[in-house]
């Protein structure tokens, strides 16, 4: 839901065009929430979910530690009051020049999933610290990550022992559930995995301190999520049953959990047509789509909160679609949404639990439309 203090802003402030609006009290009231759910796991914000420098910054106050893909995630973060610390570089393809110059700003923790990934690591960062991500099958999310980042465990121990050989310290193993993962059980297989790894390693004397959970943590949308401390018991009721009382230092990395429900988008109808005298379904046209930020619309895999004036009253299917002279900017189509029958051009409509994954995936200027406007209070 959009917070008072957003509806007021939309008010008084009266923006032009489509806008993303986010509440930094409701960042706040995620991150103590994770603190309490998992209060023996580091806080590695997921910069890419949402880099709005005054995120940045509250979350950095508050002693959060930060995920991030690129060297300039990396300087967004020690910007904000980050230090080199608490910063990881969590992507698994990384140019070596890119390492170069994150291990001379005294970053120390890199991710990797591949020998050829690990000996870059080792010409640039020499001594860092590494940990190996693990394939997962993503059951349950609803925005599965693919085959495009991981190995199997039994690479994995291939990958932590060719860093030890290299000179690097092999710090541990990282795994994602998926993201908007609302299966509590997920994490228990994925570690299944990581003890794996640390058994076998541990054989031959290399010992591995940590393992990095990843992200995964929901926001809701149309449906109900559970909520954090669901989460934090039943991570660690794994964490238990797979390492016992020898728990590793464990960290995780919410982005979409930490900001999704903090920010709402206001749009507006442009259009509302029909493609024939006959047709029972609207289609519904905002000045907002794929291109301007919604991409996670994409198959239809993250169906937002849509709230307009008109609610209450009856209601009708719509295909719901963007601005552009793109036929693949239609947000949901295989499953037209349900808006009011009195809604017209003009009207504006809030699209909610847009926090995250929003203004990042905005085209810079595609037809000419502008990137995504954000606005923080």
């Amino acid at each position: 839901m959009a917070t008072q203090r957003i509806l007021d802003f939309l008010a008084t402030r009266r923006p032009a065009g489509p806008c993303l609006v986010v509440d930094l009290d409701v960042v706040r009231d995620n991150y103590h929430a994770f603190e309490r759910a998992l209060p023996d796991s580091r806080i590695y914000y997921a910069v890419k979910a949402n880099p709005a420098p005054e995120i940045l910054r509250l979350l950095a106050a508050m002693g959060s530690s930060f995920d991030t893909a690129s060297v300039a995630e990396i300087e967004m973060a020690m910007d904000a009051g980050a230090p080199a610390d608490r910063i990881s570089f969590g992507n698994t393809i990384k140019k070596e020049r890119d390492i170069a110059r994150a291990y001379e700003l005294g970053i120390r923790l890199y991710a990797v999933d591949c020998v050829e990934e690990v000996e870059k690591v080792a010409r640039a960062a020499p001594g860092a610290r590494v940990f190996c991500r693990v394939l997962t099958d993503g059951e349950g999310a609803e925005w599965p990550l693919s085959r495009k980042f991981g190995c199997v465990p039994d690479m994995a121990v291939d990958v932590l022992r060719s860093a030890a050989v290299l000179g690097l310290e092999p710090y541990g193993v990282s795994f994602h559930v998926g993201s908007q993962q609302t299966d509590l059980s997920a994490w228990d297989r994925a570690l299944t995995d990581a003890k794996r790894v640390f058994s076998t390693l541990a054989e031959e004397g290399i010992v591995l301190n940590m393992v990095n959970m990843g992200g995964g943590f929901p926001t809701r949308y149309l449906r109900e999520v559970p909520v954090a401390e669901a989460y934090g018991r039943a991570i660690f009721s794994a964490l238990r049953k797979h390492f016992g009382n020898r728990i590793p230092e464990t960290i995780i990395e919410p982005g979409r959990g930490m900001v999704g429900n903090a920010g709402t988008i206001k749009s507006e109808v442009v259009l509302i047509s029909k493609k024939s005298d006959t047709d029972d379904v609207r289609w519904v046209y905002l000045d907002i789509g794929k291109f301007g930020g919604l991409a996670e619309t994409m198959d239809e895999a993250i169906r937002y909160p849509i709230v307009t004036a008109r609610d209450g009253g009856a209601a009708g299917p719509c295909v719901l679609a963007g601005p552009t002279c793109d036929s693949a900017d239609v947000m949901y189509e295989k499953t037209p949404y349900p808006l009011p029958l009195s809604l017209t051009i003009g009207d504006e409509v809030l699209i909610e639990g847009t926090g995250a994954y929003t203004t990042t995936y905005a085209s810079v200027a595609f037809n000419g439309f502008e990137p995504l406007r954000s606005y923080v209070i």
